[in-house]
């Protein structure tokens, strides 16, 4: 087995999701996963010291890895914002796709009390990554407001997919494009609202505050 910390976290995890989809996220199904892996695994308490929460946090960031590799292959530099951000969840869901049911076993897990900001820490490192692969270079008030309506849309666009039978999911296509115009006016819309307010206050802008 490799020595790189990472790999052994990798090895892990992977021999973990089959067993989850009878155990669920547990210290049960951990423990699974280094028995398959033989006697030469670390403890599991040492390769995941944090327990099931940092297994949680590793899936993520697994998948974050796998993503932004699959997305560096597309040149997606070349397509309108819209579509690298749409291509950054679509690649998502494609890696998410052969263990849907670990990841609905992985949403209950999160929605425990306790475990929530994991879940949080979990999406915006992933809606994160996304923009970055979409060339995203905010540092302003901009960052915080692009991954905050980007995280809205990857968590609505997992829930809709998890429950989606379409072929190919094409239906969580549709519903991904829906949502991502949606979010994209919402800019247009505060620019709208701004400049009407700007035309209401000018007169205003004549009367000076009296001196006392």
């Amino acid at each position: 087995m490799s020595g790189n910390p990472n790999d052994i976290k990798d090895q892990l995890l992977m021999a973990m999701l089959p067993h989850v989809l009878f155990d669920g996220w547990s210290q049960d199904t951990l423990a699974a996963a280094c028995q398959d892996l033989g006697p030469d695994t670390p403890e599991a308490s040492l390769v995941f010291p944090g327990g099931i929460r940092d297994v949680a946090k590793h899936f993520g960031d697994y998948m974050d890895r796998a993503m932004l590799a699959e997305l560096a292959k597309l040149n997606i530099e070349k397509l309108p914002i819209r579509e690298r951000i749409a291509t950054g969840v679509r690649t998502r869901l494609m890696l998410l796709a052969p263990h849907r049911e670990a990841i609905r076993r992985l949403l209950t897990y999160l929605s425990l009390p306790g475990n929530q900001f994991t879940g949080l820490r979990i999406t915006m490192k992933t809606v994160d990554a996304i923009w970055y692969a979409a060339g995203d270079t905010a540092t302003d008030f901009n960052y915080y407001t692009k991954r905050g309506l980007l995280a809205g849309v990857y968590g609505s666009t997992i829930l809709y997919w998890l429950s989606d039978n379409s072929d190919d999911f094409v239906e969580t296509d549709a519903f991904l494009a829906r949502r991502i115009n949606e979010v994209l006016q919402i800019p247009k819309l505060q620019s709208k609202i701004t400049k009407r307010l700007e035309r209401l206050t000018r007169p205003l802008r004549r009367f000076k505050r009296p001196a006392f």
